[in-house]
């Protein structure tokens, strides 16, 4: 036999000893544990992947380059358990050694003695992007001697982590974020302490609340703590673990702590840094920084930094993320820089930087996202050399000149968001249609205009679902044609006449949900609008008539204030069970309030209806558990009571019913209302007197309280005021009322003039009872509500002293106490109310010297007139302690030359618009006087208006009188029969 028979023999020979073997040798997985794994197994069950489904427990897995799918789905006894998916064995012995079920749609109770606890030989368990809730983590995960590695992230765990997770001795790295879980103190310093060969650490969003101990192991290389309630002192030596390269500490906004100002021990190798919202407070950024070579991401959002951003930062030729919106720092970004090739995401948002962004942003080769918006950013904008960048946002700074041609080569672009800058000239469409990628278009607030002046009409790219062109002078709307897929349109403040075209309803019947057109000059509105698919309309302040349209019922804010509407509120409105602001304000809406409203209370948290010509009684009824926030009827013809049910309403912060013909008594079971703050029924028919009852607390938050030009009689009820907790205090937070979309419009009289109150502000606080009938003396009491800015008691019957106390009112700035019967002497107090700008104390029985302070020589003698008693400047000399600045005595001198000679004119002017309306009146008396003093405003009105009402007694008077004589003609004309 030769030797290439040999061979031939010999191999399959050996070929067959081979396969005879392998037949022969036992299964590498002991049965035990493929026993264990499956029980496991069928403890839980397995969710069907949705990608679109944010409940599904591995829908998040997408985010990490991870395709999740059901690993436990092919176990079976049929094979060896060492080759089921996501087991690995050691490959001596057999043991099941590492176990990873990750992002495999597991659901289902983990129970605290799993047959997952068998396998003693685990040095390596991944259950992460799973769903075990509410399962705890059990203390038998102890067991695992050999574990160095564990990650529960993402599972859904909760309650607290087992101090036995302290024993695992061996831990190199340990993730438990995401999950709904606690740490106490104590366990945490134990944790650090044991788990001495820890590697890497992530306990993100675990409810630690402890101070970070110093015992971190120097092995640490990853330490991710954000949102954990860290709080107290970051130790310095926390920058200094020598193997440091991931810190993410962010969000934990009761720590505070100093950067080293010298090199980092872990400087070389530090790559990741996410300090966001941990307090450095008025810490300037130091140089050290620039020693920080590997740097690849630089998270320093809201850290209260200040001063300029120092040079060495951008020295850092690694780093591709740098975020530090939101801090104080200032100055010009630096000019020169060596260059930031890897730079991806650049943030410097809402800082006080300025000057002009350096060219060398421009040209950044792998920059995808420019955030600089609301800084002091000026001068022109230049072009873009970079086609990486697919966000660009430049909103709220200086910037102007005309926006540059090189956006239309930005064919990555998303997002261009470039309001309230001051960008001006023609921008046409045409800059824009190329960028097939572009989803939001942001140009409102600037002083451009849209044009649309090519040749071929252009259009907007189809791929735009956002456009905000508020303030653009747009005037037609066929460059929309094209954006069919659009979700948000602003074009408010603009030139649209007319009514939306028909082809612009059709685009947008599937996809728009905020439509925002208020300001322009639209009369119509298609009944189109009803096939929308909207949650936000807008149409407020156009020139629409006819009656409301029919709405969609999918709508959650409607705006239709300041239009010309006319007829009845139709029941259709009862049928939008989503609304939640309803803004009928300002239209000319007839008929009587549909009761079926107060349907909509579980939802509705603003109704607004104020100055129309609703009428009938108001017989809204309110249920239990309302969201109402703010009701406005002002300025109606509506009579009957005010309804109870407002009870219902625990959440209502303002209520104005007044300008109406409401008869009722002051409902003092408003007072329950834990979180009202305006409550206006000025100028009713409400009667009676006002007795507070014996509930406590009543009004705990009441701020405006409109009760003027009624019919309330006896005293003044201060049983009541000592309620108003919320006026006893100046240092509230200025909560602005109101929803996002909803700014609250109260009617108020200061300085003697009535204003419409915009977006009401806690420090505008107010009580004004004037025009009543009250009697009695004015409380002390009156004088502890020290956060008043406007007291009205004027009109009334008042007797008595003025208290001192009111001299407590330090913030007030209107005090208005006239036509009244008070006495005795002004309290030298009042002199020494800086804020005051409007006092008027006139037609009373008040006598004595007039109290001289820093405001006294702004106030006019007709504050004072007919109180023959006063004396002292403005209204006399003779007061030792009056003595008449020269300024305001030259002033007064030189204003009554200049006046005398027309004065008489000019109140014939004003009293010829009374019979007209005190409006035209004001006008012409005001276009006289106003090239002489434009200050005089507010004395003009205030004069007028005591003209006014002393030609209206006069004529009273003079009635009563003729009225009186033809009875005595008439008695003598009988007796004389």
């Amino acid at each position: 036999m030769g030797n290439k028979q040999l061979s031939v023999v010999l191999f399959v020979f050996l070929c067959h000893e081979l396969a005879f073997s392998s037949s022969t040798l036992p299964q590498l997985c002991n049965k035990d544990q493929s026993i264990s794994l499956l029980k496991f197994k069928q403890t839980l069950t397995v969710d069907p992947y949705n990608p679109y489904n944010p409940y599904n427990a591995s829908s998040s897995c997408g985010y990490l380059n991870h395709n999740p799918y059901p690993k436990t789905s092919t176990w079976n006894m049929s094979r060896d358990c060492c080759l089921w998916d996501g087991v690995i064995c050691d490959e001596f012995t057999g043991h099941v050694i590492e176990l990873d079920l990750s992002c495999s749609n597991l659901v289902g109770k983990f129970d605290s003695n799993s047959s997952l606890f068998q396998l003693s030989h685990l040095q390596k368990l991944n259950l992460s992007f799973n769903d075990f809730y509410p399962s705890e983590i059990s203390p038998l995960f102890g067991r695992f001697s050999h574990l160095t590695h564990l990650d529960l992230s993402h599972s859904y765990f909760t309650g607290q982590i087992p101090s036995e997770i302290s024993h695992l001795s061996k831990l190199q790295s340990l993730y438990l974020s995401g999950s709904e879980l606690s740490v106490g103190p104590y366990n945490f310093k134990l944790l650090l302490q044991n788990l001495a060969q820890l590697r890497e650490l992530d306990l993100t969003f675990v409810r630690i609340s402890s101070t970070i101990p110093p015992n971190i192991s120097s092995h640490i290389r990853t330490l991710s703590l954000d949102y954990t309630g860290l709080h107290g002192a970051l130790p310095e030596s926390i920058f200094h673990l020598p193997n440091l390269q991931v810190l993410n500490l962010g969000f934990n906004n009761q720590l505070s702590g100093y950067f080293p100002k010298t090199k980092w021990n872990s400087s070389a190798s530090l790559r990741v840094l996410d300090l966001s919202e941990v307090n450095f407070y008025g810490d300037f950024l130091p140089e050290s920084f620039g020693y920080l070579t590997s740097l690849q991401s630089l998270y320093l959002s809201s850290c209260n930094l200040s001063g300029p951003i120092p040079e060495s930062l951008w020295n850092l030729t690694r780093i591709e993320y740098m975020d530090l919106h939101s801090n104080d720092l200032g100055g010009p970004i630096p000019l020169f820089i060596s260059g930031l090739p890897n730079m991806k995401f650049l943030s410097l948002s809402s800082n006080n930087l300025n000057g002009e962004i350096p060219s060398w942003i421009y040209t950044l080769p792998s920059l995808t996202t420019l955030d600089l918006s609301y800084n002091y950013f000026s001068g022109p904008l230049e072009d873009f050399k970079s086609n990486s960048l697919e966000w660009i946002a430049l909103g709220g700074n200086r910037l102007q000149g005309h926006l540059p041609m090189s956006i239309q080569n930005l064919v990555n672009l998303t997002e261009l968001d470039l309001p309230s800058n001051n960008f001006s000239g023609n921008v046409d469409i045409s800059l824009f249609s190329n960028l097939k990628q572009l989803n939001l278009l942001n140009l409102s607030h600037n002083s451009i205009s849209i044009i649309n002046d090519n040749n071929i009409k252009s259009t907007l790219p189809e791929s735009l679902t956002k456009i905000y062109l508020s303030g653009c002078e747009v005037k037609e709307l066929d460059f929309l044609r094209s954006a069919k897929n659009l979700v948000s349109l602003d074009l408010s403040n603009n030139n649209i006449e007319g009514k939306i075209p028909d082809w612009a309803w059709s685009n947008w019947m599937h996809s728009l949900a905020y439509l925002n057109l208020s300001h322009n000059m639209l009369t119509r509105i298609d009944h189109f609008l009803s096939f929308l698919q909207l949650d936000t309309l807008d149409l407020r302040s156009n020139f629409l008539q006819g009656s409301l349209p029919i709405l969609p019922s999918s709508l959650i804010f409607f705006f239709i204030s300041n239009n010309s509407l006319g007829g009845e509120i139709p029941s259709f409105f009862c049928n939008l069970t989503l609304l939640r602001v309803l803004d009928l304000a300002r239209n000319n809406l007839t008929g009587a309030i549909p009761q079926c409203l107060g349907n909509l209370s579980y939802g509705l948290e603003v109704l607004d209806m104020q100055h129309n010509f609703l009428s009938g009684n108001l017989q809204t009824t309110f249920r239990v558990g309302s969201r109402l926030t703010s009701f406005n009827l002002h300025g109606n013809k509506l009579a009957g009571k005010i309804p109870k049910s407002l009870a219902n309403c625990k959440e209502l912060e303002v209520l104005d019913l007044g300008n109406n013909h409401l008869n009722d008594t002051f409902p003092m079971w408003l007072g329950t209302l834990p979180r009202l703050q305006v409550l206006s029924l000025r100028s009713n028919k409400l009667h009676g007197p006002i007795r507070a009852s014996r509930t406590k607390n009543l009004f705990p938050r009441l701020q405006i309280l409109d009760l003027s030009c009624n019919a309330f009689i006896a005293e003044l009820p201060t049983s009541l005021f000592q309620h108003f907790k919320a006026m006893m205090r100046t240092n509230q937070t200025k909560k602005a009322l109101g929803d996002e979309y909803y700014e609250d419009s109260v009617v108020v009289v200061t300085k003697g003039l009535e204003l419409d109150v915009v977006r009401i502000l806690s420090l505008y606080t107010t009580i004004d009872l004037s025009s009543n009938k009250f009697e009695g003396h004015i409380p002390c009491l009156l004088g502890d509500l020290i956060a008043l800015r406007v007291l009205n008691l004027s009109h009334n019957r008042l007797q008595g002293d003025i208290p001192s106390s009111l001299g407590n009112l330090s913030l007030v700035e209107t005090l208005d106490l006239k036509y009244n019967q008070l006495s005795g002497k002004i309290p030298k107090q009042l002199a020494s109310l800086t804020y005051l700008e409007f006092l008027n104390l006139s037609h009373n029985h008040l006598q004595g010297c007039i109290p001289q302070g820093p405001q006294s020589h702004t106030f006019m003698s007709s504050s004072y007139e007919d109180n023959d008693g006063l004396r002292g400047f403005p209204v006399s000399e003779g007061c030792g302690n009056s003595r008449i600045p020269e300024s305001s005595n030259t002033t007064r001198v030189l204003d009554e030359e200049s006046t005398s000679e027309f004065l008489s004119d000019f109140w014939k002017a004003a009293l010829i618009g009374y019979g007209s309306g005190l409006v035209i009146g004001l006008s012409i008396s005001y276009i006289m006087l106003s090239a002489r003093n434009p200050n005089w405003l507010s004395w003009i009105v205030e004069e007028l208006e005591h003209k006014i009402t002393m030609r209206r007694q006069k004529k009273q008077r003079g009635q009563t009188h003729y009225r009186r004589r033809r009875r005595r003609r008439r008695r003598r004309r009988n007796n004389g029969a």
